[in-house]
């Protein structure tokens, strides 16, 4: 049996754009696509903290060092420059591999670059 997980999580980022008439995707920088283990194409899943909105689409290359994060086609009518958003991927795994799992966990300041990483999520306190 496969189990689903977070396999990696760009949390708190900024949209820097909405492109409703580009090819539909969302452009991550490069440097968090490659630091969240987030392949070009890949399924992800945009959760809208400002607004609530939650959509998947497939992750582009956006260039990198420029913190760029642009919500494109259909989905920026769910995305406004500005927003603070949380992209994540899942994938499925098998039991044995999840004996040493740990997802991939990107945090990012204001201005989209790194405020750091890890591989846990602390446990929620009352």
């Amino acid at each position: 049996m496969q189990t689903s997980m977070l396999k990696c999580k760009i949390h708190r980022a900024r949209v820097t754009q909405a492109e409703l008439h580009y090819e539909g995707s969302c452009a991550i920088d490069g440097d968090l696509l490659d630091l969240a283990g987030i392949l070009e194409y890949e399924q992800i899943h945009v959760w809208n903290v400002t607004t609530g909105a939650r959509f998947s689409t497939y992750a582009i290359r956006g260039e990198e060092g420029t913190g760029m994060i642009s919500v494109n086609g259909g989905a920026a009518h769910h995305a406004a420059v500005g927003d603070i958003i949380i992209i994540a991927t899942f994938g499925n795994f098998e039991a044995k591999e999840l004996v040493n799992f740990k997802p991939q966990l990107v945090y990012c300041n204001e201005d989209n670059s790194v405020s750091h990483t890890a591989n846990i999520i602390p446990v929620q306190v009352a």
